[in-house]
């Protein structure tokens, strides 16, 4: 493992976009790093229907946009270009779609289906990737990630499910990971109350030989850092003032774990829209954001010393 002076590259909340996963697992050999850590919210938002009108004739609506495709070669080309942008491509009928419409509980198990469906190719796609190499990869899946991923993800060879454990990264610092969440607006898989979030983050802590020396890879930004300010809403979860009124909506548990252990760096992203970085007392947390719909990932490469971070940079690519 080394002296200690290993380099991480993290990058978090990619929302079922195929080309940022594919440039996350390219991103070790790119910035040559020795570990891959990906926080929270691999999943996508939503499943983009493209619809067969008879011959060779398609028709889709991409974020409001319909197109026309005509011919197999442009479905795959709008395929990737679903994927790209975090969506799940979908090739039906106008008859299954009326089916859908009017059956809930169809259109949950199709959506699990094309998110497992992608986990396992992106899962392949890693392990061909990185056969051969010493990169090591973490994943910790978030809230919005349904909890059918962790047996998936343990089925892979060389990405390594990450949450609740305490994980070497060398011979001075260990990593605690967790892609639970304070409560959202959203009702989503993996979150809860604050104190619940504190009693299992603490959990986490205490197996931890040096506090002091380790990372924390917690996907809720720490409550009131600038690294969790996002958009203040109304009761109908819209914006109010267009996105311009802000408020802190981190964790007060991840905060209070951050103050009272003062580990040497801390991971987060939750909010893509606070990409930064702020120091706690000692503790440099990075939220590296996100642009997952452009295709773009954001990401950090940190250089850790002994005893602290060397040096860090956000990245964007």
């Amino acid at each position: 493992m080394g002296l200690g002076l290993t380099r991480i590259f993290f990058a978090t909340d990619i929302h079922g976009s195929e080309v940022c996963w594919k440039k996350f697992i390219g991103a070790g050999k790119f910035y040559r790093v020795d570990v891959l850590v990906l926080g929270g919210d691999m999943t996508g938002k939503a499943i983009v229907p493209i619809v067969h009108q008879g011959g060779d004739r398609y028709r889709v609506v991409l974020l409001e946009q319909e197109t026309e495709l005509r011919g197999n070669k442009e479905v795959e080309e709008m395929v990737q270009r679903i994927r790209s942008r975090g969506y799940y491509p979908y090739v039906t009928t106008p008859d299954e779609i009326a089916e859908l419409n009017g059956n809930p509980r169809r259109i949950e198990q199709l959506f699990i289906s094309q998110v497992l469906q992608t986990m396992e190719r992106w899962l392949d796609y890693a392990d061909t990737k990185l056969d051969g190499t010493a990169l090591r990869c973490y994943v910790a899946p978030g809230n919005d990630d349904m909890f059918q991923l962790d047996d998936l993800i343990r089925s892979s060879r060389h990405v390594v499910l990450a949450e609740g454990q305490v994980v070497p990264i060398d011979d001075y610092h260990e990593m605690i990971s967790s892609g639970w969440t304070n409560v959202t607006p959203w009702h989503t898989f993996r979150e809860e109350s604050e104190e619940a979030l504190h009693t299992r983050l603490s959990s986490m802590v205490a197996q931890l030989r040096d506090p002091r020396n380790a990372i924390f890879n917690f996907h809720a930004p720490p409550y009131g850092s600038t690294l969790d300010d996002a958009p203040e809403l109304t009761k109908d979860l819209k914006p109010k003032r267009a996105g311009n009124a802000v408020v802190p909506v981190g964790s007060r548990a991840v905060r209070d774990l951050i103050e009272k252990h003062q580990p040497l760096l801390d991971l987060c992203g939750h909010i893509h829209e606070a990409r930064g970085s702020v120091r706690l007392g000692r503790t440099l947390c990075i939220n590296p954001g996100s642009a997952y719909e452009q295709g773009r990932l954001l990401g950090a490469v940190i250089q850790l010393g002994r005893d602290k971070v060397e040096n860090y940079v956000l990245t964007t690519g």
